[in-house]
């Protein structure tokens, strides 16, 4: 079975925004270089989540107590969601105006050099309070590079993809984070399992992150050899880039802007409720071994995967906002079972309750790569559709383990449950406010 289609017809391919040559080649060059450069960078992101949530507390913050360096460690976390809408409104005006492929050069290098040096940065024993002063500037760094990469990412495929294809297209972008989160679990899963536990907080966790060397020359290379997105280039024939994109979008846009941030959020609580605030709950407050947790997190990522590209797919027949609408509404539900099964302690509804987070969460942010997109103009797309995305991670994703903390410390586990349902109410009111965009024309 294809992955990527190759029976475009002429008439899609006018109507919509295909590649500059209109060939099955160049339509899957696209679509492998939006997927490769979406995963490499969402490993980079992941592996700083697993590692704050097992090690980083120790290796940074050695003097506060448990309960308070596990927060130290999660504030940095969310220091680089902080800096995405930073990274959005940078990287959107380049990319607004100079083009998309080069901004996305250069978001990649930034992140995936951030991330590698955090891999060679010595712990407090060695620099004392410089050592988290340097893990928060590299981490803010890593924000501002992301920031800039889903919406060049989700561009990319979405400018050059034919109209009636746009969700498809966009589904690979989408399933980058499944891929770098999975790449980035395994790699812990098999240091964990391989290494005793004074190696790995020695020097064991150092390994995902100087991979990141590596990972940044594959990127480079298939990056390099897309094209300009057409939309974009027949935007600049016809002289209509935005002098200040960011104030564009402000003006005009602000509507969709926050409406976008608010259906987001859903999608960032639940991931990284199920993914960094649950593998500390349950490794730290449950006692579950790191190995084991790692595991079921590898097979929750699936679900994950298998969300993300039904949701995505889908959408072009069935709608956008319809999809969304239904993974905010089973995400209501879920919220509340989330913790009662975790806190059994059986890996098999362990691995249901991380599993069922997680395809709710995809359903939801599958159909986003397209949605997203298509509620802006070509003039201030990337500046529009990248601020909405990071805005929504900011709310949703750098203070939902933060939150879950106090939480479960203060009121026990199920008010966390409550936090998450919570959460995809919010989202769904915002969504059900929004229009439905897979007739759109990009131009």
């Amino acid at each position: 079975m294809r992955l990527v289609p190759s029976d475009a017809t002429a008439e899609e391919t006018t109507a919509g925004a295909a590649a500059p040559d209109g060939s099955p080649e160049s339509l899957r060059r696209v679509a492998v270089a939006s997927f490769i450069g979406t995963a490499i960078e969402f490993y980079d992101f992941y592996i700083y989540g697993t590692a704050a949530a097992l090690v980083l507390n120790q290796a940074f913050f050695p003097t506060l107590d448990p309960v308070n360096a596990t927060l130290a460690s999660f504030s940095t976390y969310a220091v680089a969601f902080a800096a995405r809408p930073l990274g959005s409104i940078v990287f959107g005006h380049f990319g607004d105006r100079v083009g998309r492929k080069s901004v996305l050069v250069v978001s990649l290098l930034l992140m995936g050099l951030s991330t590698a040096f955090v891999g060679l940065l010595p712990g407090y024993a060695t620099l004392g309070i410089w050592a988290p002063l340097l893990l928060i500037l590299l981490r803010f760094v890593q924000g501002i590079g992301l920031g800039g990469e889903w919406g060049g990412a989700a561009l990319l495929a979405v400018e050059h993809a034919p109209k009636k294809r746009r969700g498809l297209y966009a589904a690979f972008p989408q399933l980058g984070p499944s891929v770098g989160f999975f790449a980035a679990t395994g790699i812990f899963w098999l240091l964990s399992s391989s290494l005793d536990d004074a190696a790995f907080r020695s020097w064991g966790w150092r390994i995902p992150f100087l991979l990141s060397f590596l990972l940044v020359a594959v990127g480079l290379f298939v990056r390099l050899k897309i094209s300009e997105t057409p939309v974009f280039a027949r935007a600049m024939d016809a002289q209509e880039a935005s002098k200040v994109p960011t104030l564009d979008v402000l003006r005009g846009h602000w509507r969709e802007l926050l409406l976008g941030a608010g259906g987001m959020i859903i999608a960032y609580g639940l991931f990284y409720t199920a993914t960094t605030y649950c593998l500390a709950y349950a490794t730290g407050t449950l006692g579950i071994p790191r190995s084991t947790m790692l595991g079921l997190s590898l097979v929750a990522c699936l679900f994950l995967a298998a969300g993300t590209w039904l949701a995505a797919t889908r959408s072009d027949a069935a709608g956008r906002r319809k999809l969304i609408l239904a993974g905010t509404g089973l995400a209501i539900v879920w919220g509340l079972l989330l913790f009662p099964l975790l806190d059994t302690e059986s890996p098999v509804l362990v691995a249901l309750a991380l599993g069922g987070a997680l395809f709710c969460m995809g359903v939801v942010y599958g159909p986003m790569g397209a949605y997203l997109p298509e509620l802006f103009a070509t003039r201030v797309r990337y500046s529009g559709a990248s601020l909405a995305y990071n805005l929504g991670g900011v709310l949703g994703g750098a203070v939902s383990p933060l939150i879950a903390t106090r939480l479960q410390s203060a009121f026990g586990s199920s008010s966390v449950g409550w936090y998450v349902s919570a959460m995809a109410v919010v989202s769904l009111l915002c969504v059900l406010v929004l229009p439905e965009t897979r007739e759109r024309e990009l131009t």
